[in-house]
C-alpha cells in the first residue's frame, strides 16, 4: 500500500539531525515559503543580500523558488522568472511562455525537487545526516540539485549519472559540491544502469538512502505545489480577457515537472497536458528505445510517479533539431540571422536562457499549437529547466565536429528545426492508450525494482491516491516548523 510521509519514524535519528543542525546553524524552509517567498522572515532576507546564488550557504535553501531576482549575488524575490517567445520566432499564433530555471541555485529547478525528497526524510527521522549518505541517481540536473542540497544540509552526497553526460556536470559535482561521483555506462537514455548501481549500493552498504527521483513522490509533490503555483501566477500576469490556458508542456524525464499539469487541471480543467520526449527514444510514443542528446529528460521506462491518466498527448522531438537550435540561439551568426528575420534584440538576448531540454519543450509547444490549431487567444506554458550555460562544452563539440557557424547554416536551422516543426511524431492519448502506457511501469518497477503489483494497480484504480501524494506538503510544513523550533536556530538569528 502506497503511503504518504506523515509520521516521525525514528526519534533517535531525528534527535541526531536536530543536534547537528543546531550546531551548524541550519534552518529548513517550508514549502509554503518556497511557493511564496514573501513569507521568508525579514532577518533571513537581510542576510541573503550578502550571499551569492550558488554559494554553499544554508540560507540558500530559501532561494529554492521560481521567484528569485535574476542576479548572481545578493538577490531577493519578485515575480516568477519567465520568457514569452513571439510568433516571429516560433512561427505560430499561440503564445508560448516558459518559466526560467536558470535563477535557481545550481542553475536548475531540480534543486527544488531534491529538497522535496530530502527534507521530509530528515524531519521524520528516516534520514540521519550524522550517519546516512544521500544517493542521487540522475541523468543530470537532479544529482546536481541533490548534491547542492546535501552539502548545505550537512550530509554527504553520492551522485550517480551516465558517463556521457556533459563535462560541466562532472566537474561541478566533484570540484564544487565535494560529492562522490559514480559514472555508469551509456548516455542520457541509460537509466537502468543507474538503477543497477543503486541496487549494488543497497546490497553492500547500510549507510545509504537512495533518493530515486523516478519513484520519489517528494519530487512530483514539490512541482505540483511550487511549479504549478508559479505557472498559475505567470499565466495570470500574461493573460488577457480572451486568453485560455490551452496547454502545459513538459518533458517526462522523472515525471516530477509534469506533475505541475495535475495542479493546473484543478484550476483550468480543460488544459491539455502534453509530454515531450526524444524521437530517438520514443518510449511513450512507440514503446521505443534508443539513445539521444536531450540531456536531463531520461527515458526507456515510465516513471513510477507519472500520473499517466492526466497526460493528453505525447510529442517526440528530434534531438538533432535541439542541437542545431542550441547553436542558432547562442552563436553570433545565429543571432544576426534571427535579427534579420524580425526577431527583436530583447528576445535574442534571452534565448540563451533555454538549455537543450528547454528547446525540446519549446518545439513540443509548437507542435501542440499546430496540432490543436491554436490561436493567439491560446497560451501554452512550459519550462526551461536550465540554460545554455550548462552546455557550453556541447557547443564547443559541435563547432569541432561541424565547423564554424554561418548565416547560411542559421537560415537552414531556423527554417527546418523551428518553423518546419510539424504534427508528425505526435499522438493524442485516449483512455486505452494511457492504460497501456501505465502498464509499462510493471516491467521496470515490479520486475526490476521490487515494487508490489498491488501498488501498481493502486496508482491506476485508486481515485484518491494522486491527490494524497501530491498534497503532503502541508503536513511536511508542520514537521519542518516543529524541527526548526527544536533546533532553535531561527529564534537565535
Amino acid at each position: 500500500m502506497i503511503k504518504a510521509i506523515t509520521k516521525i519514524t525514528n526519534e533517535k535519528a531525528l534527535e541526531n539531525a536536530i543536534k547537528r543542525y543546531r550546531e551548524k546553524g541550519i534552518i529548513l524552509p517550508t514549502f509554503a515559503q518556497q511557493k511564496n517567498p514573501e513569507l521568508v522572515p525579514d532577518k533571513i532576507k537581510e542576510q541573503l543580500k550578502n550571499i551569492g546564488l550558488w554559494d554553499f550557504n544554508p540560507l540558500n535553501l530559501f532561494r529554492i523558488t521560481w521567484k528569485n531576482e535574476p542576479k548572481e549575488f545578493g538577490g531577493l524575490y519578485g515575480k516568477p522568472n519567465y520568457v514569452e517567445l513571439p510568433k516571429e520566432l516560433t512561427g505560430v499564433d499561440a503564445r508560448i511562455v516558459l518559466l526560467v530555471g536558470k535563477w535557481f541555485p545550481t542553475g536548475s529547478h531540480k534543486v527544488g525537487a531534491a529538497y522535496g525528497c530530502l527534507a521530509p526524510r530528515i524531519t521524520t527521522g528516516e534520514f540521519d545526516p550524522s550517519f546516512h549518505k544521500a544517493v542521487w541517481p540522475s541523468t543530470g540536473n537532479y544529482c546536481r540539485g541533490g548534491a547542492f542540497d546535501s552539502k548545505i544540509m550537512d550530509t554527504e552526497a553520492i551522485a550517480i549519472l551516465p558517463e556521457e553526460m556533459s563535462r560541466e556536470r562532472f566537474e561541478w559535482l566533484r570540484d564544487e559540491a565535494d560529492s562522490t561521483v559514480i559514472a555508469t555506462p551509456g548516455s542520457e537514455s541509460n537509466v537502468k544502469e543507474i538503477y543497477d548501481k543503486c541496487w549494488e549500493l543497497r546490497r553492500t552498504r547500510d549507510d545509504v538512502v537512495i533518493f530515486n527521483q523516478f519513484d520519489e513522490f517528494g519530487n512530483s509533490a514539490w512541482h505540483y505545489n511550487i511549479t504549478g503555483n508559479a505557472i498559475e501566477e505567470v499565466y495570470n500576469i500574461v493573460k488577457t480577457e480572451k486568453s485560455h490556458l490551452a496547454a502545459y508542456i513538459s518533458a517526462t524525464g522523472s515525471a516530477g515537472t509534469i506533475a505541475a499539469g495535475d495542479y493546473l487541471r484543478t484550476i483550468h480543467p480543460f488544459t491539455k497536458v502534453v509530454a515531450s520526449e526524444a524521437l530517438q527514444c520514443p518510449t511513450i510514443l512507440r514503446n521505443g528505445f534508443g539513445a539521444h542528446r536531450i540531456e536531463g529528460i531520461g527515458d526507456k521506462h515510465i516513471p513510477w510517479i507519472h500520473n499517466v491518466k492526466n497526460t493528453d498527448a505525447v510529442t517526440a522531438i528530434d534531438d538533432e533539431d535541439t542541437m542545431r537550435l542550441l547553436r542558432l540561439f547562442n552563436e553570433d551568426k545565429g543571432k544576426k540571422y534571427l535579427k534579420s528575420q524580425g526577431v527583436s534584440d530583447e528576445i535574442i538576448e534571452i534565448l540563451p536562457l533555454l538549455g537543450i531540454s528547454g528547446i525540446g519543450n519549446l518545439l513540443s509547444a509548437i507542435k501542440t499549437a499546430k496540432y490543436y490549431e491554436m490561436t493567439s487567444d491560446d497560451v501554452i506554458l512550459s519550462i526551461a529547466t536550465d540554460s545554455s550555460e550548462m552546455y557550453l562544452s556541447r557547443i564547443e563539440e559541435l563547432r569541432a565536429e561541424r565547423g564554424s557557424y554561418t548565416e547560411i547554416q542559421a537560415a537552414k536551422d531556423f527554417e527546418k528545426c523551428m518553423l518546419g516543426q510539424q504534427i508528425d511524431n505526435m499522438r493524442e492519448l485516449n483512455y486505452q492508450d494511457r492504460r497501456a502506457i501505465h502498464n509499462l511501469k510493471y516491467f521496470t518497477w515490479v520486475e526490476q525494482q521490487a515494487k508490489d503489483v498491488e501498488d501498481l494497480e493502486q496508482l491506476w484504480y485508486d481515485r484518491n491516491i494522486w491527490d494524497t501524494m501530491f498534497n503532503q506538503v502541508d503536513r511536511w510544513d508542520e514537521l519542518i516548523n516543529e524541527f526548526n523550533e527544536r533546533t532553535g536556530v531561527l529564534k537565535g538569528i
